[in-house]
């Protein structure tokens, strides 16, 4: 049974490198059959509490969003060595009111990417602790510290032939990982 998945973008740069990866890796074999949804967190306001009790339509279309699907991507900048200030946002916005969080439950991973050897990695960091802290659960292995190299991903969205293996063998573990968790069984 094909999954429905929210990906959140922590780059809104027209052009992004992490937009281009979460493309391709959608696009991946073992992750075609699935339905993508991107998640829009570029016209959020900043969060409020003031907005609790009456949220913007695009808090309200955001936090849908998460509830309707059955797991979450999360493929993400790091920004000085960190989360990128748009992602946390969105999060925020996610997780209030109190004891209303939309992302408790949610099966979600973490990849993004970097012209830095080490990729996102302390940024991916962060990003795991505040969804733990959120109750979200993590698919912890494999994990993806990707370097960006200009033929990572083509135009047309395909992944280049060094990269296709691994990532297509990511993306089929966390599908793998959120149908388990949310009980549908996906090809192993």
């Amino acid at each position: 049974m094909p999954l429905k998945v929210c990906v959140l973008v922590g780059s809104l740069r027209p052009g992004s490198i992490n937009r281009s990866l979460a493309e391709a890796l959608i696009r991946l074999p073992d992750a075609a059959e699935h339905e993508y949804h991107f998640a829009d967190i570029g016209s959020l306001p900043l969060y409020t509490e003031e907005h609790d009790e009456s949220p913007p339509e695009t808090v309200v279309a955001l936090r849908e969003l998460v509830k309707s699907s059955d797991a979450l991507l999360f493929v993400s900048p790091e920004y000085n060595r960190s989360i990128p200030g748009v992602l946390k946002n969105a999060i925020d916005y996610g997780s209030r009111p109190y004891g209303e969080s939309v992302w408790k439950g949610k099966p979600s991973a973490v990849i993004g990417t970097s012209i830095s050897p080490i990729g996102t990695a302390l940024g991916q960091s962060h990003l795991r602790i505040v969804l733990a802290y959120l109750d979200v659960p993590l698919m912890d292995q494999p994990e993806a510290y990707i370097q960006w190299k200009d033929d990572l991903v083509a135009d047309d969205h395909t992944i280049s032939e060094a990269s296709r293996e691994f990532l297509n063998g990511w993306m089929k573990a966390f599908l793998g990982f959120a149908g388990h968790h949310k009980g549908v069984m996906t090809p192993s």
